[in-house]
C-alpha cells in the first residue's frame, strides 16, 4: 500500500514538473529555440531543483526596464549617424575603405554606430600597464569621469580606484560609476560610502534598490566602459579587481585586451554611458552638452565604431558584426576568447573560411575559471581541430582577450566574448576597427602569445580520457544556457 502511494506521488511530481517546464520555458515566444530544448533538458533532469536553477539563471530582464533602456536619448548621435547612412564615407578616404563600406553600413542601420576617423589608439594587454595609463588620466581629469564595468571588487585594486575616485569628486570633478551588482559581488555600499559623501554618484546597473525578485544571473552589465573629460576613452576586457593585475594564484598572469582612445570614438562610448545611467538612475539625467562631448583634435590612423548590443535591442549587433568578418575574410582570421562556444552560425563560417584556404588561428585559455563553461570550450576547440583549424591554448596564465582581427584590415576588441551569453543575454559594447597598422599590431602580439602557447592536435584530444570527454559533451548540451 505504501509503495502504492509512493509510485503515485512520484507520478504526480513528474507530471507536475513537466507541465510546469513546459509552460515557463515556452511562454517567451521571443526565446531561441535552442535555449528553449536546453532549458527543458535541466528542468527535465533535476525536478523542482532545476526551477531555482533557472529562477537565478533563466529569467529574461523585465520588460520595463528593457522599455527604459529602449526610450533613452541617443544624444544627438541619431542624427549624424542618419546623415552618414546618406553618405557612409564622407569624412574618409573612399578608396581606403572600399571593402570596408557594407561593414561600416550594417553597424550604421543596426546600432547608429557612427563612423569616427583619425583616432589615436593604443593596445594595453598587461593590466599593471593599463591601470598605471588610467590611473593617470583619472588624476588630470578636469571636469567629468565616466566609469562603467561589470566587476569593481571590494579589493585592493578596487578600493585604490575608488580612493582615487574620492579624490577627484572632492576637487570638484563630476564622478558616476556604474557596476553590475552580480559581476561585483554585491552592492558593496560601505566601499562607495567616501565617494558617495564626496558628491560622487554611484549605481548598480538596472537594479532597484529593495527587490528580491530582481536576483538574477542572466541580462546584465557586462560593458567595459572609461570616459574621461570626453576626449579619452578605455574600452576593452579588463574589470577592476586584483586578479586582473596576476595577484591571484589561481590564475597566474592576467592576459586580456584594453584600447585607449583619443578622437571623436569616445564621443560613442560617452553617448553609451549616458545611456546606460539614464536607464539606471530614477535621480540625476544626463544631457547633452559640450562640457560632455567636446570637439577633439586628435591626429591618429584609425576609423572605427563603437557597438553596443543587449537584450534591449531586436537586433544582436555584435554577433553580426562577428559573423560578418568572419564571412567576409580573403586570408586570415585570428580569435582569442576565454568562452569559445559559438552558435551553429559562427562554426559553419569558420569552418567554410578554413575549407576555403583561408587561415584561421583561435586562442582559448588553458585553465577554467567557469568548469562547465571551459569543458564546453574545450568541446568547440576539439571540433575545429577535427577540422584541420589551428586551436591554440594559452599557458602563461589566464586569457581573458575578446579579439578578431581578419585581413589585416579589421579589427574587433570589447567585452563580448564568442558565446551565446555575449551574443543574446548580456549588455555588451566593442570597438571595431578599420587600421592596417592597428590589425598588423594585433596579429604581433598574437604571434608573441603563441610562444606561450600550445596547439591543441586531434591527438592531443584523443588523448583525454572517457570521462572527461563526456563532460565535454554534457557542457555543449548547456551552451545555449551558459
Amino acid at each position: 500500500m505504501v509503495e502504492h502511494w509512493v509510485v503515485l506521488i512520484v507520478e504526480l511530481v513528474f507530471i507536475f514538473n513537466t507541465l510546469a517546464a513546459i509552460l515557463t520555458v515556452f511562454r517567451d515566444r521571443y526565446r531561441d529555440i535552442t535555449s528553449i530544448w536546453a532549458w527543458m533538458l535541466v528542468l527535465l533532469l533535476f525536478p523542482i531543483v532545476g526551477f531555482l536553477i533557472y529562477y537565478l539563471f533563466g529569467r529574461k530582464l523585465s520588460g520595463d526596464r528593457i522599455f527604459t533602456m529602449q526610450t533613452q536619448q541617443t544624444l544627438g548621435i541619431d542624427r549624424i549617424a542618419e546623415n552618414q547612412q546618406q553618405e557612409v564615407l564622407s569624412a574618409v578616404d573612399p578608396d581606403h575603405f572600399v571593402e570596408e563600406q557594407s561593414f561600416i553600413r550594417l553597424f550604421l542601420q543596426n546600432e547608429q554606430a557612427i563612423l569616427t576617423n583619425q583616432n589615436e589608439v593604443d593596445v594595453l594587454t598587461d593590466g599593471n600597464d593599463m591601470f598605471e595609463k588610467m590611473f593617470a588620466d583619472i588624476r588630470a581629469a578636469k571636469h567629468h569621469i565616466n566609469v562603467e564595468f561589470y566587476t569593481i571588487y571590494n579589493d585592493q585594486i578596487g578600493n585604490e580606484l575608488v580612493d582615487l575616485l574620492t579624490q577627484k569628486a572632492e576637487a570638484g570633478v563630476r564622478v558616476r560609476v556604474i557596476f553590475d551588482a552580480w559581476g561585483s559581488g554585491g552592492r558593496n555600499s560601505r566601499m562607495y560610502k567616501q565617494l558617495r559623501a564626496a558628491g560622487g554618484k554611484v549605481e548598480a546597473f538596472l537594479m532597484p534598490k529593495w527587490h528580491l525578485f530582481s536576483l538574477h544571473v542572466n541580462n546584465h552589465d557586462h560593458r567595459k566602459l572609461v570616459i574621461i573629460d570626453g576626449n579619452i576613452g578605455y574600452i576593452g576586457g579588463f574589470n577592476v579587481g586584483d586578479q586582473y593585475l596576476g595577484r591571484l594564484k589561481k590564475f597566474g598572469y592576467w592576459r586580456d585586451t584594453h584600447l585607449r582612445v583619443v578622437g571623436d570614438g569616445v564621443l560613442a562610448m560617452q553617448s553609451r554611458f549616458f545611456t546606460d545611467w539614464n536607464a539606471t538612475t530614477d535621480n540625476e539625467k544626463l544631457e547633452f552638452s559640450e562640457n560632455y562631448f567636446p570637439s577633439i583634435n586628435a591626429s591618429g590612423d584609425v576609423a572605427m565604431q563603437i557597438v553596443s548590443s543587449g537584450p534591449d535591442a531586436d537586433t544582436r549587433q555584435i554577433y553580426q558584426g562577428y559573423l560578418r568578418m568572419i564571412s567576409m575574410a580573403h586570408e586570415s582570421i585570428t580569435i582569442q576568447s576565454p568562452y569559445f562556444i559559438p552558435n551553429s552560425a559562427i562554426m559553419d563560417a569558420i569552418e567554410i573560411a578554413a575549407r576555403s584556404g583561408i587561415r584561421v588561428r583561435v586562442m582559448i585559455p588553458s585553465k577554467p575559471d567557469h568548469m562547465f563553461v571551459y569543458r564546453a570550450t574545450e568541446y568547440y576547440a576539439s571540433v575545429l581541430a577535427q577540422e584541420g583549424i589551428e586551436v591554440y591554448a594559452y599557458n602563461k596564465g589566464f586569457l581573458h582577450s575578446k579579439t578578431i582581427v581578419i585581413d589585416d584590415k579589421i579589427v574587433s576588441v570589447g567585452s563580448a566574448n564568442m558565446d551565446i551569453r555575449s551574443f543574446a543575454l548580456n549588455f555588451e559594447v566593442n570597438a571595431f576597427l578599420y587600421s592596417r597598422n592597428l590589425a598588423l599590431k594585433m596579429n604581433r602580439i598574437f604571434e608573441k602569445d603563441l610562444e606561450n602557447s600550445t596547439l591543441l592536435t586531434p591527438k592531443y584530444f584523443a588523448k583525454q580520457s572517457s570521462w572527461l570527454r563526456f563532460k565535454q559533451f554534457f557542457s555543449r548540451l548547456l551552451t545555449p544556457i551558459l
